[in-house]
């Protein structure tokens, strides 16, 4: 019944069928929850895009209002809605609360098996689940004994349940630098990071950064050309670099162990901590792959440019530098789609004629 079946019904699955509905194709989109929102709903309360309204859109729909406004967590779950219900409207199917546990190639192409046990066959499939469902938790020494909270940053919502707490953010991206200033207007807060955090204008020259992103090309800076991703800067106004100078956040670096109640620092000082909150980033959330044998020991598929270097009709969206470094973004995500989709057509349409659809 379809040409390519889309697994995850956020940004990256939603622009991936609106480049397959373009090209001619029947895609159905398989999302595990209850909306086509992908993870935007989970995220903490206070999150805020990166990227101006102008930048943050997918193909087809721009994001509304001011497009020079950084839009909130809750806009963007409205802004996926509008489009997952426009994609409905030009006849894509979308089923919600279909989680697919496993998928097999088989003569067809593939074999997709969802929770309720029931399966479709696809020609084509595109993995685009993200990594939310996946973060990352580092090995600590002595994690086993601390008698503290350890959550990553997937578990936070808001300040409310810490107040007054003595808790130590890890990490020196944007959201747990954005997390710890958030915290220390009701707690004690320490950013414990490996390296100095490195923070980046947003508004060089009085031009948001994204809109030197896209002038200069760094947006499309092709993924092969870096030997190592490096971790972004934090984009600043000025107000995260405040809050570290006056002390409001203190940084020090990254503790070396656990002890009981405390935390062990690189000079040998223990502290009493109460909450250790692991802003440490995500790994691909693909586990349903296992069967196609697809996945490198740490999780990560081998892909060409989000296309699978095993399987033909295979394809990946969302991948943190899968193309360029805008590729898990919502402003990069739809090139990446046009691409994909661009590689797979002609497989999956002749497929179709041999099939005599």
């Amino acid at each position: 019944m379809f040409d390519v079946a889309v697994i995850g019904g956020g940004q990256s699955g939603l622009a991936a069928a609106r480049a397959a509905l373009n090209a001619g194709l029947s895609p159905v989109i398989l999302e595990a929850g209850e909306q086509a929102t992908g993870s935007w709903p989970r995220y903490y309360d206070s999150l805020t895009l990166f990227s101006p309204a102008r930048y943050s859109s997918l193909p087809g729909m721009a994001f509304p209002g001011d497009p020079d406004r950084h839009p909130h967590r809750d806009e963007v779950v409205a802004y996926l809605t509008r489009y997952a219900r426009d994609l409905a409207r030009l006849g894509v199917q979308i089923r919600t609360g279909a989680r697919v546990t496993a998928v097999q190639a088989d003569h067809a192409g593939f074999a997709i098996r969802l929770a309720d046990d029931t399966a479709l066959h696809a020609p084509g499939v595109i993995a685009a689940t993200g990594s939310f469902a996946n973060p990352h938790m580092p090995h600590l020494e002595g994690r086993e004994s601390f008698a503290g909270k350890i959550l990553h940053a997937a578990d936070y919502k808001n300040p409310e349940p810490y107040a007054g707490k003595r808790i130590v953010v890890v990490g020196a991206g944007n959201s747990a630098v954005q997390i710890a200033c958030e915290l220390a207007g009701t707690a004690t807060v320490t950013l414990a990071t490996r390296e100095p955090v490195r923070f980046l204008e947003q508004r060089p020259l009085g031009k948001d950064v994204h809109f030197w992103f896209k002038v200069t090309g760094f947006d499309r800076l092709p993924a092969r050309l870096v030997t190592t991703p490096p971790t972004g800067p934090v984009l600043d106004e000025g107000s995260y670099r405040q809050a570290l100078r006056e002390g409001r956040v203190d940084r020090r670096p990254m503790f070396t162990r656990f002890d009981g109640e405390d935390v062990v620092w690189a000079d040998g000082d223990r502290e009493h901590v109460d909450v250790v909150l692991l802003a440490t980033g995500y790994r691909p959330h693909l586990n349903y792959l296992n069967g196609v044998e697809v996945l490198n020991e740490h999780g990560y598929p081998h892909h060409d440019r989000g296309l699978s270097a095993t399987h033909p009709g295979l394809g990946f969206l969302g991948l943190e530098w899968q193309r360029n470094p805008a590729s898990n973004s919502l402003r990069g995500v739809g090139r990446d789609a046009r691409y994909l989709i661009g590689k797979l057509t002609s497989r999956l349409l002749s497929r179709r004629v041999r099939a005599g659809v």
